[in-house]
């Protein structure tokens, strides 16, 4: 026995002095070292709820002290066993609750548990919800509530006296109900487990019109809650790497974090899963958005040896989208031929939206080879711009299409927008596209009519209760739609329930989507005036245009440290600027 002990003694000394002195740990422990770097700046927060938004109304004296979920909690169980909550069924009724977590959230919940009189484990019934409304939801047809990609309703056992955290997805309400009869339930806490990337927001938005401040704000919380082990479009639905839905999304991150290497990852990631000639996604254009997506980041970051990573894929891709030129120099794409959803069913909309992409993706590829030192490369590009350029297709009354023509000058952007775009104002924007359409009319110079669609859309988004940006928005769902951080009243369309087209029908529909969040970068590179004019930031373009706001100001991210402005409107209209940036930074001035 002595010599047991001696030698258990001397095997936890050892470990002890490895541990201390930054010896090699087992190998176990090394492997899980190497994880927790690689995912360093996701963390796990835990959060109470703040709102008891409904209680089951037949439940009676079958809910006790509810109020008690509402105080922060440690997520420890305890034998004091005080001040519980207690749910309580009997033959016919079973107790249920639905808490508000105050805002779309990433990740699950812990619940934490009393000695409730059976001694054993109980059986409750979850419901994750992104409103409140799909929370209360059934797995069913008839509103299309789900388990897709992510599960948000499952019948699972609670520990007596114990804790049990569960849950991977997109909410902002919790149902909770006690399954069985003649059962009693108690509960210390239920907490939100918020799992996010922990990141500095280096850039940042503030002006005269507080809608705004708070759409910019939006936009970048939507994104940075989709920054999880890839670059997502969802966190409840969409839990993938969507090339084209990444271009307004990594607009987002150069906008207000900067680097981050969640990009290269994704990007990484979609090129190596999609040999060619396939296309990424399936889908034509999102083979074009990486190639522009690339040129964007490396005009963000500089990171030339990067790019050059990208040389043996990016050549063959452009040959490959080259030959989809017909003799008519019309784009012959195959694959899917898509641009949003909303835009699908207008084919020649989307014909002219491929022919504009196409002269997108090549000219910025032709940038990419001539920095690349491929000339060869960059002179087939260009003569298939000048082929491309030949043919002006109907856009047929397309929003979509007229910004991407616009954008790329197959369509004089002052015509595009007189005669599309701002055609009853944010009437036929979408979520994904509307950051073009946006962009459209900042070249056609059309700034105010920009921030009043900016209001009119994305601020109706926020008056509905939303604190994040949806995959799908129309003005036409406004009339008579209920909040999503409230039940639907008599009388009320249900806003998630009731609605959704296409692959979102109901609440199948995502209320967290990255792809929605254009009007961040956009108020940064108009109203602030940002724009990146060299690679790595070098050399940055301001010139502010304030429409009808007396002020702006904010900061913008660089590989060297912010580029900070602030721009003041004067009685005689003119404005009256102070630009600060890193030495390594040249600034151009209006």
């Amino acid at each position: 026995m002595k010599k047991y002990v001696t030698d258990r003694t001397l095997l936890l000394m050892t470990l002890l002095v490895s541990v201390g002195g930054n010896a090699q740990l087992p190998p176990v422990f090394e492997a899980a070292r190497i994880k927790t770097a690689v995912a360093a700046e996701t963390v796990q927060r835990y959060l109470a709820p703040v709102k008891i938004l409904w209680r089951s109304e037949q439940a009676g004296t079958g809910i006790v002290n509810a109020e008690r979920l509402l105080q922060q909690g440690n997520g420890q169980a305890d034998l004091s066993n005080k001040n519980m909550c207690i749910l309580k069924s009997d033959g016919n009724n079973r107790p249920a609750l639905l808490l508000d977590f105050g805002r779309e959230l990433h990740g699950g919940v812990q619940i934490v548990t009393g000695m409730h009189p059976s001694g054993k484990p109980v059986r409750i019934r979850l419901r994750f919800g992104e409103s409140a409304s799909e929370a209360m939801s059934d797995i069913e047809p008839e509103k299309n509530a789900t388990n897709d990609h992510a599960i948000r309703d499952e019948v699972l056992l609670v520990p007596w006296l114990g804790k049990l955290e569960t849950g991977n997805t997109g909410f902002r309400f919790v149902r909770i109900d006690l399954v069985d009869a003649d059962t009693e339930l108690q509960l210390k806490e239920v907490r939100a487990i918020f799992t996010f990337r922990d990141i500095p927001w280096k850039g940042f938005f503030n002006c005269s019109d507080t809608l705004l401040n708070r759409i910019w704000m939006t936009g970048a919380y939507t994104v940075q809650l989709n920054m999880q082990d890839y670059l997502w479009d969802g966190i409840k639905r969409d839990r993938l790497v969507w090339v084209g839905d990444m271009h307004p999304e990594i607009a987002t991150i150069s906008t207000v974090f900067g680097y981050n290497e969640v990009v290269p990852k994704s990007l990484d990631l979609s090129r190596d899963i999609t040999p060619l000639p396939s296309w990424m996604n399936g889908i034509s254009t999102y083979s074009m958005w990486w190639i522009i997506i690339h040129r964007d980041w490396y005009y963000h970051t500089g990171d030339l040896n990067y790019l050059k990573q990208q040389k043996s894929y990016l050549l063959p891709l452009l040959d490959h989208i080259i030959s989809k030129i017909g003799n008519d120099n019309k784009e012959q794409l195959d694959g899917t031929r898509f641009l949003d959803w909303p835009s699908s069913e207008n084919k020649k909309g989307v014909d002219a939206g491929l022919q504009a992409m196409m002269i997108w993706a090549l000219k910025d590829g032709a940038d990419l080879c001539r920095i690349l030192e491929e000339p060869t490369a960059a002179a087939r590009c260009e003569i298939a711009l000048a082929r491309l350029r030949k043919n002006v297709p109907d856009l047929n009354g397309s929003k979509q299409a007229a910004a991407l023509m616009a954008l790329t000058g197959l369509l004089p952007a002052q015509k595009a927008n007189d005669e599309v775009l701002a055609v009853n104002g944010a009437k036929g924007f979408s979520t994904f596209y509307g950051y073009y359409m946006l962009q459209a009319m900042a070249k056609a110079g059309n700034y105010q009519g920009a921030l009043d669609a900016i209001r009119s859309f994305w601020g109706a988004m926020l008056n509905l209760g939303a604190t994040t940006f949806w995959e799908d928005f129309n003005l036409d769902w406004l009339p008579g739609a209920s909040r999503i951080d409230q039940l639907p009243r008599s009388g009320e369309k249900d806003i998630h329930g009731d609605y959704g087209a296409y692959c979102y029908i109901g609440f199948r529909h995502s209320l967290c989507h990255g792809w929605a969040s254009g009007p961040t970068p956009w108020l940064t590179q108009h109203v602030l005036g940002i724009t990146v004019a060299a690679p790595g930031c070098k050399v940055i373009r301001v010139v502010p245009h304030l429409g009808d706001l007396r002020f702006a100001e904010g900061s913008f991210p660089t590989p060297y440290g912010p580029v900070k402005v602030k721009h003041v409107k004067q009685h005689d209209g003119r404005i009256r600027s102070s630009i600060t940036a890193p030495p390594q930074v040249r600034i151009i001035r209006q």
